[in-house]
């Protein structure tokens, strides 16, 4: 058997019967077989101020093509799974030279893009949604729009006021650069493998102003707060060597009870007695 074939049978061993990619779960794939929801998520990011949007794991581009009808962005996608990759090629011949075939954790977004805006969309795979989060806000002034479907709990975790256990280290960081919103949810009945839970879609749009700390020293310190959660800032925040005699009255709070701008308070009143010092 020549190569060619080789790679055709193998192809087609991994679709069903109806031609499609088998969803592996190893890759946390779940297909968005309603075309009506995958039109409402390509639309839920207002693409304003970029020109370029890239879908993270399109799958078999359910949600891919109601982006390539949008005239206002040109549409690119990122996709691990080599099979799902042959598909998209195979029926989407205007993306073909829009495809990056590599890992979105891996990725290196100047590598494509320069210096360039994009929007970031996707359905993304709850194994790694968090991890994905983590890397907008790491690149988040090439990154000022980035929305889709995640695990309900995530979504509704990333968009959760203070003072309540979903309310953690991602919602925190995302707030203090994105305003948030939570779209709506969708039922496991509506993916081919269904999850057991069902999924949130949100978006973020970043905001005009950043709080005026370092990007580290918050991530830094809203992590180690969040650690020990059930601590007082006090106790948590100890690692970060506070000033001798140091105090302030969020000490004797929690985590959970600080907002974003509370946190940028309480760190920068750290650093600046730090440098006291």
């Amino acid at each position: 058997m020549n190569e060619k074939k080789a790679v055709t049978k193998h192809y087609l061993c991994n679709m069903n019967n109806r031609g499609q990619v088998r969803a592996k779960k190893y890759l946390g794939q779940h297909f968005l077989k309603d075309e009506s929801i995958a039109e409402r998520i390509a639309n839920v990011v207002p693409f304003e101020g970029v020109e370029k949007v890239l879908e993270i794991g399109p799958g078999m581009g359910v949600m891919t093509k109601y982006l390539l009808d949008n005239p206002s962005i040109e549409t690119w996608v990122i996709e691990i799974d080599d099979e799902s990759v042959s598909y998209l090629k195979a029926h989407y011949n205007t993306l073909s030279a829009r495809i990056l075939e590599e890992d979105f954790l891996r990725w290196n977004p100047s590598k494509t893009f320069g210096e360039e805006k994009f929007a970031l969309v996707g359905n993304f795979p709850y194994n790694i949604s968090s991890q994905i989060v983590f890397k907008v806000l790491d690149h988040m002034d090439q990154i000022p729009l980035f929305g889709g479907m995640f695990q309900k709990e995530v979504a509704q975790r990333l968009c959760s006021p203070p003072g309540n256990k979903t309310y953690g280290i991602l919602s925190v960081l995302c707030q203090a650069y994105y305003d948030l919103t939570y779209d709506f949810t969708v039922p496991p009945g509506v993916f081919n493998p269904p999850p057991k839970v069902d999924s949130g879609v949100m978006h973020m749009v970043r905001k005009a102003e950043d709080p005026n700390i370092d990007f580290k020293l918050l991530k830094r310190g809203v992590k180690a707060a969040f650690g020990m959660r059930r601590k007082t800032l006090r106790n948590a925040l100890k690692v970060l060597n506070l000033p001798e005699g140091f105090e302030h009255p969020y000490l004797s709070k929690r985590a959970e009870q600080l907002s974003h701008t509370e946190f940028v308070e309480l760190l920068t009143a750290i650093e600046d007695g730090r440098n006291e010092h």
